[in-house]
């Protein structure tokens, strides 16, 4: 049995598995906190909530990007991989931010995005002045165009934001976007491109970084054989491992070169893979051998029904069994409408969320009309302490222990996200979910800074500010911070045992190592409650376990 590592006097979880059972908190830098009133959070802002988060009861901050960028993608363009950008902070800055979480007992995970960078980083306006055939362009992917003058793109690839995958540069060429414009994807072929990313991990690595959240992790090994396959010949291919763009083996000899890397420092530094692959793949980003750890979305995108939830519980710890890794759980992120609000659309309330499927929904009307979002939220705080007596790492996203909603009726003026812009009409964008938090209950910007906030935050976000939850009981803040705190004490190991007498229907039970049961209604109608101490609930409880109602039982 693996036992969770017992924190350190100053809180810090010890030892090389820190990571195995860490409850990470998710900060999304632009729209946390804003020190200087510039209406973008910033770094300086972070280290102010530190006690926040202290209290919170969380093991590690998982930092999305904060480095210098155009924002063409909310900082996944990045301009310089080792610098900070200037409208949220200095390299000073993010010291001392480090060394603040260190000594509330807060690790630091941070994104590193390398399938591409921003078309503004040093080496793309190199290679845009560069001939073709050039090194500097090598650390790309150039093409030359087809059709009697190149005026047609190297193949008809669509980008994952919509729109085409290639954009032709003023001599003729074309380059790879496998996302926007603004982010070139690089050639990860080419020795200095590895070269410089290692370069990067040890540049974070000795300023005391933790870890590393890595993007779109799947996407960085590429066969661009010529001839290139068309879009449709690529949709045909089905065999794991052989699609030339996402989820190839080659890309593991990458990171087996990055566990090097992190295998230098005391205690090795840790990574999770943000891996979009089938099931069966992702154990290979989990291995001990490479990045150790990837993201579990499966919870994310099933609905809120005990056969699926039961289903995804008991594979993924046989895939994480097989990895030899933990497993990582996650119902809310900065891609992804928030799961209160998934939890009460009647558009998927019994069918299975794609997340694309809920933005069309944000799309098409007024949230407001049609969300239930009294349901929505009480089925969110039961999956959450669910998801909480878990084996396992458990990724929280900012505002979900507020029990934020998604907030869909942005302007299209308002909107920032790519993938709006790209694709009108048919996706909203994942603005919804970056808006800034609401601090106090009231204020140009609910306490988020000074002034107004970079995206619009609606009136009911006073109402669920940190103001309005704190001295609550009841709240979902407090709600969480008790189940953060009784996840410290209790969880042990990575075993768990299904009570099949208490299990059926819409109810799902298991017990943990220690003696602690977690027991959940997913129907519509209470049942009765189990023999037991009543150790925290996720709504009140009496003598039956109501619908959407976890509780966690001794």
């Amino acid at each position: 049995m693996t036992s969770l590592t017992a924190p350190s006097e100053t809180g810090l979880l010890q030892g090389a598995d820190w990571w195995r059972q860490a409850a990470v908190y998710q900060i999304y830098p632009r729209s946390f906190a804003d020190a200087n009133g510039d209406g973008i959070g910033d770094l300086t802002g972070i280290t102010s909530r530190i006690p926040y988060l202290q209290e919170l009861g969380i093991d590690a901050v998982w930092l999305s990007p904060f480095y210098p960028s155009a924002l063409a993608d909310g900082g996944y363009d990045v301009a310089d991989y080792r610098d900070v950008d200037p409208k949220i902070g200095t390299l000073d800055d993010f010291d001392e931010m480090s060394r603040a979480l260190h000594a509330a007992g807060i690790r630091l995970i941070v994104d590193i995005v390398p399938n591409h960078s921003s078309d503004l980083h040093a080496w793309f306006q190199e290679a845009l002045a560069a001939p073709a055939g050039s090194p500097a362009r090598d650390r790309y992917v150039f093409r030359d165009g087809r059709g009697e003058n190149g005026e047609l793109p190297p193949a008809d690839w669509e980008s994952v934001f919509g729109g085409p995958a290639w954009t032709r540069t003023p001599d003729g060429q074309w380059y790879l976007h496998l996302f926007a414009k603004e982010q070139p994807d690089f050639n990860w072929q080419n020795e200095e491109v590895r070269e410089d990313f290692r370069r990067t991990l040890r540049f974070w690595s000795d300023r005391g970084v933790d870890g590393f959240r890595i993007d779109v992790a799947h996407g960085l090994a590429k066969d661009l054989t010529d001839p290139l396959p068309s879009a449709a010949e690529i949709a045909r291919i089905t065999e794991p491992g052989r699609n030339p763009l996402w989820d190839r083996d080659e890309v593991h000899e990458i990171y087996q070169d990055w566990r090097r890397v992190f295998d230098e420092y005391d205690p090795p530094r840790i990574a999770v893979a943000e891996a979009w692959v089938a099931t069966p793949r992702r154990p290979r980003y989990a291995r001990a051998d490479g990045l150790g750890q990837a993201f579990n979305f499966d919870l994310l995108q099933a609905p809120f029904a005990a056969g699926p939830f039961r289903d995804i519980v008991t594979e993924n710890l046989a895939l994480s069994a097989e990895s030899e890794s933990s497993t990582t759980w996650v119902f809310s992120n900065h891609d992804r409408v928030r799961h209160a609000t998934r939890y009460g659309l009647p558009l998927i309330l019994d069918a299975a969320d794609s997340g694309e499927q809920t933005r069309d929904w944000l799309l098409r009307g007024a949230p407001e009309a049609e969300l239930d979002r009294d349901l929505g939220l009480r089925r969110a705080r039961a999956a959450t302490l669910f998801e909480l007596a878990l084996p396992g790492s458990a990724y929280l996203y900012q505002g979900e222990e507020l029990g934020l909603h998604e907030v869909g009726d942005i302007a299209p003026e308002a909107r920032q996200d790519p993938t709006f812009f790209h694709s009108p009409g048919v996706d909203v964008g994942r603005d919804g979910c970056r808006v800034p938090l609401p601090w106090t209950r009231e204020g140009a910007s609910f306490g988020f800074g000074s002034g107004e906030a970079h995206l619009p935050q609606p009136a009911w976000f006073g109402d669920a500010s940190v103001e309005a939850e704190d001295d609550d009981a009841s709240s979902t803040l407090n709600l969480y911070r008790r189940a953060l705190a009784l996840r410290h004490e209790l969880q042990t190991g990575e075993e768990l045992e299904w009570i099949e007498a208490l299990t059926g229907g819409d109810v799902l039970a298991f017990r943990r190592p220690n003696g602690w049961t977690c027991v959940t209604n997913f129907g519509d109608e209470a049942v009765a409650l189990p023999a037991g101490e009543l150790l925290l609930a996720s709504g009140p409880v009496d003598d039956e376990l109501p619908a959407a109602t976890t509780v966690w039982l001794r």
